[in-house]
């Protein structure tokens, strides 16, 4: 009984009936995006056998975030969020068939997957903070908001450990181009989900102010809370400098480990097992309380396994250590997003997840390119352990800053009903541990 009472909370956001449809949509359709992922990283180190070629690639697909995440989150706070991910999706699945087309018959080359990459990065852009402002109106109750991006994370990992194991195969049965046909196919999916929403009508204020003043307000917003500041910094760090490993991961799997496509599927499928045992951890908490200290210290694990997969050559060892990275990335990532979500005013949710976006993925595409370019020069596990130091050392300096943090979010929670018994209790006990006057 304790043991089904445990899965049902664990669930609970699926309770909410255009939660439970976007998440049945979305399980489908990401499973056809890893499969795409996969296929195009491989199919560009087939063609060139370039780590610096792969890292232009990389940053060919996110560097449009980085360009637009902050408008586009204006964007999404004036139009209805909804709309926003059917059109993004319309599109996505658009780009997958162009570059099945290409593939299936043959004429493909490295400009026209780079060219497409730049498309698939600007609808990105709008997609990810839509998708993620849109959360909060699919899952009213607010005491669901924290196990719904909890669940997120879990399908997004469930999808990772599914799609780049079955797309290891896939390339040497069917071809790149056949696992872009699939992507393609399995966007209808979530389309569908979406259309099926009943959803009450959220009034958008329109352009009352200039799309610049907007974006100011924003950044000032997020800069002058130290708390959402923190966050976003080290995640923007992390991002930077770890996260272009899976750029060099078709390196690794090629070179240091001397496998071919399906060691590749491998390595990817041991990342979204840790990743997904670290989601479903995450949907078990029963309280946002703590989520600090767990992202400073996932940080500090991910870039100590950073370290330790770079100076590995067996995959018995590498696929455990991926494993580690994989949990400890989508720990902090979703504790990230969860904290933020919850301190966040409303009318700020669409700018501030934008810099949320800007923090995970528009770093990226730099790290991407001078990670390739590292690479041809001193190797790619070189170049993935240096990254770890610098993620493990990041992790350390903000960990000495936790205290002060607290002090800042105590009071939003407060104010939010968050458990004010439990920080009432623990500033009580600061108190009275101080000398009296």
């Amino acid at each position: 009984m304790a043991s089904e009472s445990s899965a049902k909370f664990a669930l609970r956001a699926l309770s909410h009936r255009n939660y439970r449809l976007f998440f049945a949509g979305q399980s489908v359709s990401l499973i056809g995006t890893w499969l795409t992922r996969i296929a195009t990283s491989w199919l560009v180190y087939r063609l060139t056998g370039s780590g610096a070629i792969l890292g232009f690639i990389g940053f060919c697909g996110l560097v449009p975030t980085f360009v637009l995440a902050p408008l586009a989150g204006v964007f999404v706070d004036r139009h209805s969020r909804h709309k926003v991910i059917v059109v993004t999706q319309v599109l996505s699945m658009l780009q997958s068939f162009a570059l099945a087309v290409l593939a299936l018959t043959h004429v493909i080359t490295v400009a026209e997957i780079a060219a497409l990459q730049l498309f698939q990065g600007v609808i990105n852009a709008f997609d990810t903070p839509a998708r993620q402002a849109f959360v909060v109106e699919m899952v009213e109750d607010r005491r669901d908001l924290a196990n719904a991006i909890a669940l997120n994370s879990s399908m997004f990992n469930g999808a990772r450990l599914l799609g780049p194991s079955i797309g290891g195969i896939l390339i040497a049965l069917v071809g790149e181009g056949g696992c872009f046909l699939i992507d393609g196919v399995s966007y209808l999916a979530v389309i569908a989900s979406l259309l099926a929403m009943k959803l009450r009508l959220v009034e958008r204020r329109g352009g009352e102010k200039h799309a610049l003043h907007e974006l100011r307000e924003g950044f000032h917003y997020a800069a002058g809370s130290a708390p959402i500041r923190a966050m976003l910094l080290l995640l923007g760090v992390v991002s930077l400098v770890g996260m272009p490993y899976t750029v060099l991961m078709p390196v690794i799997a090629s070179e240091r480990l001397h496998g071919g496509a399906h060691t590749l599927g491998f390595l990817m499928a041991a990342v979204g097992l840790g990743a997904l045992g670290g989601a479903v951890r995450l949907a078990l908490r029963r309280t946002v309380l703590g989520l600090g200290r767990t992202i400073v210290n996932m940080a500090l694990v991910f870039g100590l396994s950073l370290v330790a997969f770079a100076a590995s050559n067996q995959l018995w060892l590498s696929l455990p250590l991926l494993a580690v990275v994989g949990y400890s990335m989508m720990s902090q990532t979703a504790s990230t997003n969860t904290v933020l979500q919850t301190i966040l005013e409303e009318r700020m949710r669409g700018r501030v997840m934008a810099f949320y976006t800007m923090a995970v993925m528009g770093t990226a595409p730099f790290g991407a390119l001078v990670a390739g370019a590292l690479a041809d020069r001193i190797g790619a596990s070189w170049t993935i352990a240096g990254g770890g130091v610098i993620c493990a050392c990041t992790a350390a300096y903000f960990a000495t800053q936790l205290g002060r943090l607290r002090e800042h979010v105590w009071p939003i929670y407060r104010r939010l009903g968050i458990l004010p018994e439990v920080a009432e209790g623990l500033r009580a006990a600061q108190d009275v541990s101080k000398p009296a006057a």
